[in-house]
């Protein structure tokens, strides 16, 4: 039941926050799996107490019966033609297992497994619809119109997809980048967090480049149209997820595939026990009797529940814990993984700057306290992020801020304001004085932005402001390097030098900085192609085409994009770095568990199939047999739930 995303058309809707693009939420019951699903559970439900309570046959048989058609109909259809193309699949074999168990009067153990299996399709359809739909509402984030200017200056407003490369437009202050192009005239700082992942607003005059769907801050942007809309960025995002998922080889669970195999074998003996006696002079009911009980004790429900189980189990202890994995076959892949690649900004870091440096310059006659209190006096009024970050800091300090007045700002320079008879200018240095103080390089080499003070006129101080590292960082990528045999490799979009100080706090040595999402995309495929099992955990848009072609894809919940939250195969809901390599190694567990399992499973029915085929096993007790071992490896699977598996798992001992 493998689905793919395929390109839908897009309707383009208004965004419900600065950012995001809108959700797009495919309805439960619009989907038909999830209404034949809904169906025959309720019918299930009905049936199921009348017939406990010990109600006549003909009160819950009808019941049961409707279970049956209304959830197993379409699998069943979907079998039988995947039958024309000689393959056996799988629906089809539990849609005639459950017609089995009827037959020998086991009614209620088949409708059971028709709704586990209907529900199961609805919720992996349900998956796949709401992905497509992340996908499609993310060409949202570019504005639907923009201001085309004429060569006699005037104005007119037109859709995005009229522009052409070549047209110049107009951006204006808070809004949305309607093309991919370049700035001819005009400064401001623009928000790019969904393209390249930096935290930071990113200068920009004249000659720098701008993407469509990026977010202008305060100054007006006069820009030069580069791409058409179909082929901006955003939308190349759209086609990488959207080719990823296709192209990502279909997945299974092992054990479906080992079934394939088994199963034709089963299907081709059955008569074979049947015919065989018979021919021999053995009586009808008696050769029809032993077929059945070989089909009883042959059939691979305890090798099917050898390995749902544990994985089960594995998926809600993790969910405990704020770790949602979105399927079984996501929970196996985990396991399996041998190279893990990092995003930055929101994974590795928590997302938000914040002051690292408060450092006033001799003879400025300010203590630390002074020029943080007079830098966040002038910043307070600003909503730009750095501005934010430094009146965190000082209200963290329980500093009283004075009001500011003649408060005036300056895109991509920084703002000014008279703070207690005093005109103070906070800003970037290279922009408030042609002689910056050697202490902003120094700054800025350490990985930090600078921030300049400049108090009447005078240099008085800097602020260090940086993305801060998660607490748990460090120890979650010695983890991962322990589990997996290799150390993290970090794909960011933010600069060289910011990325290689903290890839060295968080103990990364591969560091390739400055990627834009298409390049994040390339270096997971490269090392797909070496043979290696990649995990990527992200947060960002410009994450989404990675997570989507990696073998397994993790998305930090807290702060993540609803691309990537819904691309990815599980989500870290509570936002803790830590829970990735405790999940790896919980599903390490879960896999040496499915190993036990298909070993207990194996014997029992290797023993009961035997002694019908050899002597005469009674219908009774093979059953009985068949159960049991069933019964045997769904406990011992269980055992995951328990929550000292996810303790071990945290502790590394998975």
């Amino acid at each position: 039941m493998t689905s793919t995303l395929t390109p839908q058309p897009v309707e383009r809707a208004k965004p419900e926050r600065p950012g995001t693009a809108p959700r797009r939420r495919t309805r439960v019951l619009a989907l038909p799996e999830a209404r034949w699903a809904a169906a025959a559970t309720a019918f299930f439900l009905l049936a199921l107490p009348l017939q406990l309570t010990g109600a006549p046959a003909w009160a819950w048989g009808p019941l049961y019966a409707l279970s049956y058609v209304t959830g197993g109909w379409e699998p069943g259809w979907e079998g039988l033609k995947a039958l024309k193309e000689r393959t056996l699949d799988v629906d089809l074999l539990m849609v005639v297992a459950a017609l089995g168990a009827a037959s020998i009067g086991q009614v209620m153990d088949g409708a059971l497994l028709i709704v586990i299996f209907a529900t199961s399709g609805a919720l992996e359809a349900l998956a796949t619809a709401r992905t497509a739909d992340s996908v499609r509402g993310l060409l949202d984030l570019a504005p639907a119109t923009a201001t085309r200017l004429s060569p006699d200056g005037g104005e007119q407003a037109v859709s995005v997809e009229e522009l052409t490369v070549g047209d110049t437009v107009l951006v204006r202050p808070g809004e949305r980048v309607g093309a991919d192009g370049r700035v001819l005239d005009g400064a401001s700082e623009v928000d790019q967090a969904t393209i390249t992942g930096e935290p930071l607003p990113v200068p920009k005059e004249r000659g720098d480049e701008v993407f469509a769907g990026t977010l202008n801050g305060t100054g007006a942007l006069r820009i030069r149209v580069e791409r058409d809309a179909s082929d901006s960025v955003i939308a190349r995002i759209v086609r990488m997820v959207q080719e990823a998922s296709e192209t990502k080889a279909p997945t299974q669970l092992f054990i479906e595939k080992v079934e394939q195999r088994y199963s034709l074998g089963m299907v081709a003996a059955t008569p074979a026990v049947f015919l065989v006696p018979l021919a021999f002079g053995e009586q009808l009911t008696d050769a029809l009797l032993r077929a059945m009980t070989f089909m009883i004790v042959a059939s691979p429900c305890a090798v099917v529940l050898a390995t749902m189980p544990p994985l089960l189990s594995a998926i809600a202890n993790a969910g405990r814990h704020g770790v949602l994995v979105k399927s079984a076959v996501v929970m196996e892949r985990l396991g399996q993984v041998d190279a893990v690649a990092l995003d930055k900004t929101g994974t590795l870091t928590e997302g938000s700057p914040r002051v690292t440096d408060v450092r006033p310059l001799p003879g400025s006659g300010l203590d630390e306290g002074e020029l943080l209190t007079l830098a966040a006096a002038a910043e307070r009024p600003s909503e730009h992020p750095l501005a934010r970050a430094v009146v965190d800091a000082a209200r963290e300090r329980g500093l009283d801020l004075p009001d500011a007045a003649d408060f005036t700002s300056a895109p991509g320079v920084g703002v000014t304001a008279v703070v207690g008879g005093r005109t103070v200018a906070v800003g970037a240095p290279a922009r408030l004085l042609d002689d910056a103080p050697g202490t902003a390089a120094e700054l800025e080499e350490s990985g930090r932005t600078a921030v300049l003070v400049v108090v009447d006129g005078a240099p008085a101080g800097l602020l260090g402001i940086a993305d801060r590292l998660r607490p748990d960082a460090a120890a979650t990528v010695a983890s991962l390097a322990t589990l997996t045999g290799t150390a993290p490799v970090l794909l960011t979009g933010d600069n060289p030098r910011a990325a290689a100080h903290l890839a060295a706090e968080a103990g990364i040595d591969d560091v390739r900085a400055g990627l834009l999402p298409q390049d994040k995309l390339a270096a997971v495929q490269e090392m797909e192609r070496a043979g290696r099992k990649v995990l990527v955990v992200g947060d960002g848009v410009n994450d989404a085409p990675a997570l989507a072609a990696a073998h397994t894809g993790i998305a930090m919940g807290r702060a993540g994009s609803d691309l990537a939250l819904e691309t990815a195969d599980a989500v870290i809901v509570r936002d803790e770095l830590a829970a990735v390599p405790a999940t790896v190694a919980l599903s390490r567990r879960a896999r040496r568990l499915v190993v036990q399992n298909l070993v207990i499973a194996g014997v029992f029915i290797a023993g009961l199939v035997v002694w019908d085929l050899a002597g005469d096993l009674p219908l009774p007790l093979g059953v009985a047999g068949h159960e049991g071992s069933t019964v045997l490896v769904g406990l011992n699977g269980l055992r995951l739930l328990r929550e000292g598996a996810w303790q071990r798992a945290a502790g590394g001992n998975g």
